[in-house]
């Protein structure tokens, strides 16, 4: 019989959950059961784009500012100054190797955490106890949750006494929470006390926490660091387009329809000359220096920045709000002054609560 949960929908039996998924609690799945569903569900990750590296790159000379310097380089080159040439050149591709060597750093460092982060699993399969990898458990399959696992996929907990899951990566809830057969456990949270079997009902994108992570990742939005940039870039090819069609205009009057060779190559220098004037050539290069020095004193600090326009995006934070107790803690208890019941003392109160305690357990609170 199904009962209701919280929003009066009906919650299937763990029979019911069984049948739907074809899982066996006695026997799990075969090996050919497995690989006919990886097919089918693909492995228990999240699959991520990898971007193209000179992909990357190019984007680097692409915007307002890098095709004014760019403008101006061209020039330089039309008219053969060849030192300008070389100096303009220079900024541009220093400061685009910079911002793609930085983010190629941050994409290491997060692929290096990733996977210190691979998970194992205990799964039944062919009617025997197995550690598999994480990435290869599928929809059906049972698992065993001990004491300090990883939850390794969202699953319907069938048999056992009890668990206590920490679940704050995902709601923020400060405490773990206790839960029993017919209730879920969710991919990425830990296991803080107790055993129980599970089956499991989602993995890779499918799962709470890849729900989560694809809704992030489609979030995406221009920075004011990029907007901030891309108002000075307009506003400087504005000014610089109208500045060269005045000189030109100038000029061509000047000719009035004869053709003058040196003329004309004055007329391009005095056109680099005020793209040179107009752009700032270094402003890039200034501007990613600055950030990843940035980006270097954070890493220090273990904070990983796969983005350096977020350094600045992040400094102009005046208000952060936190919706859930326990988000924006370090999850961490400290022993304050004993309160005794009376007749006892402090260190007996103390030495009683150290006897309840399991260190095996890893809980910070004795029960």
């Amino acid at each position: 019989m199904q009962t209701p949960d919280a929003t009066g929908a009906a919650v299937p039996t763990i029979a019911e959950t069984l049948a739907k998924l074809g899982a066996d609690e006695k026997t799990g799945l075969t090996d050919a059961e497995v690989q006919a569903r990886l097919q089918k569900y693909g492995p228990n990750a999240l699959v991520e784009k990898q971007k193209n590296a000179f992909a990357a790159l190019l984007a680097y000379f692409w915007g307002p500012i890098p095709w004014m310097i760019e403008a101006a380089a061209l020039m330089a080159f039309i008219v053969g100054d060849w030192g300008d040439f070389a100096i303009i050149t220079s900024l541009l591709l220093f400061n685009a190797l910079l911002g793609f060597w930085e983010e190629h750093e941050a994409s290491n460092a997060l692929d290096a955490l990733k996977s210190s982060l691979a998970l194992k699993a205990r799964a039944l399969r062919n009617g025997t106890w197995q550690e598999v990898d994480a990435r290869t458990v599928v929809p059906g399959d049972i698992v065993r949750l001990y004491l300090g696992d990883v939850v390794p996929a969202d699953c319907t907990l069938i048999a056992g006494d009890y668990v206590s899951i920490d679940q704050s990566a995902l709601t923020g809830e400060s405490l773990p929470v206790s839960k029993k057969s017919g209730e879920d456990a969710y991919s990425g949270s830990i296991v803080k006390q107790g055993e129980m079997t599970a089956v499991v009902t989602a993995t890779g994108a499918n799962t709470f926490f890849g729900r989560t992570a694809k809704l992030v990742a489609g979030a995406g939005s221009v920075s004011h660091f990029q907007r901030a940039v891309m108002r000075i870039g307009n506003f400087l090819i504005i000014l610089a387009l109208v500045l060269v069609m005045i000189l030109v205009a100038a000029r061509l009057f000047d000719m009035r329809g004869h053709y003058d060779r040196a003329g004309l190559l004055r007329l391009a220098e005095i056109v680099l000359i005020l793209l040179v004037a107009s752009v700032p050539v270094a402003m890039p290069a200034v501007l990613s220096v600055t950030m990843a020095l940035g980006a270097r004193l954070l890493a220090k600090r273990k904070a990983i920045v796969s983005r350096l326009e977020s350094i600045e995006e992040l400094a102009g934070v005046d208000v952060l709000c936190s919706d859930k107790t326990g988000t924006l803690t370090e999850n961490k208890l400290t022993l304050g002054e004993a309160q005794p019941w009376p007749g006892t003392d402090s260190d007996t109160l103390i030495l009683m609560a150290s006897l309840a305690s399991r260190a095996a357990d890893n809980d910070p609170i004795g029960y």
